[in-house]
C-alpha cells in the first residue's frame, strides 16, 4: 500500500481528493492537514510515502514545508497555483511532482501518485514549460552551462529514461551498461544542464525535446 497524506487548508477540496485517493486500489490515506507546519507534524506522525501538498496555506506554505517533508516523502504540489515563481521554487525545494488543480482526471491523479511512489516525476504539462523557462532565465539551463542540446546520444537515452519514471537499475539493464556507469552519466547531465535534482534535468531536457510531459 503506498501511504498518503493530504494537505490543503481548503478542507472542500482537501476532503475530495481525499475521498477519490480512498476509492484506488493500493492507496491508503493516512493522514490530512490543513498547513504547512501541521504537514510536518503529520508525516513524522504517520510515516507516509507520498506527501500531495498544496503551495498556499496559511502559517507555513506548501513551498516552505516541501524542503523538510521531501527529505522523508515523495512530494507532490497538489495546486491552481501555477505562476513561475511558485513552480519553480517548489522544485528546487524537493517536490517531485506538481500537478495543476483542473488539469487532471481522477485516474490520472492515481496513477501520478503510484508513479511518484515509484520514482517517476510527474509534471502537469503547463509546469513544463514553466519551470523550463525558469531554468534558462536563472542559468539553470543557460549561462555559463551548455543546455539540454549539447547532450550526447547516450546522455539523450539515459534522460529519456529518466523521464519516465525509470530507476537507474533498470536504465542499466536496458542500456548495457553498469549503474556506476549511468550515475556518471546523470551526474555529466546535471552539470551539462546546471541543475541539481532529477526534477529540474527532466522538466529541462522535455521543455526542449517535447515541450510538455503529460500526467
Amino acid at each position: 500500500m503506498i501511504r498518503v497524506l493530504v494537505v490543503d487548508d481548503n478542507a472542500v477540496l482537501r476532503k475530495g481528493v481525499v475521498s477519490l485517493l480512498e476509492s484506488s486500489e493500493g492507496i491508503e490515506v493516512v493522514g490530512e492537514a490543513g498547513t504547512g507546519k501541521d504537514a510536518i507534524t503529520r508525516a513524522n506522525e504517520t510515516k507516509p510515502d507520498v506527501v500531495l501538498l498544496d503551495v498556499r496555506m496559511p502559517v507555513m506554505d506548501g513551498i516552505t514545508a516541501a524542503e523538510p517533508l521531501s527529505k522523508q516523502a515523495k512530494v507532490m504540489m497538489l495546486t491552481y497555483a501555477e505562476d513561475e515563481e511558485r513552480v519553480a521554487g517548489a522544485i528546487r525545494a524537493g517536490a517531485s511532482g506538481y500537478l495543476v488543480h483542473g488539469r487532471f482526471t481522477p485516474e490520472e491523479l492515481e496513477r501520478s501518485v503510484k508513479d511518484l511512489a515509484a520514482g517517476a516525476n510527474v509534471l502537469s504539462p503547463s509546469v513544463v514549460s514553466v519551470v523550463f523557462g525558469a531554468l534558462k532565465e536563472g542559468g539553470g539551463a543557460g549561462g555559463d552551462h551548455e543546455g539540454p542540446l549539447s547532450l550526447t546520444e547516450r546522455e539523450s537515452e539515459v534522460m529519456t529514461l529518466l523521464s519516465r519514471g525509470t530507476s537507474n537499475k533498470a536504465i542499466a539493464e536496458k542500456l548495457f551498461i553498469s549503474e556506476k556507469t549511468v550515475k556518471n552519466h546523470i551526474n555529466r547531465i546535471y552539470a551539462k544542464l546546471g541543475v541539481d535534482t532529477r526534477a529540474e534535468a527532466i522538466a529541462s531536457f522535455l521543455g526542449v525535446s517535447r515541450g510538455a510531459h503529460d500526467v
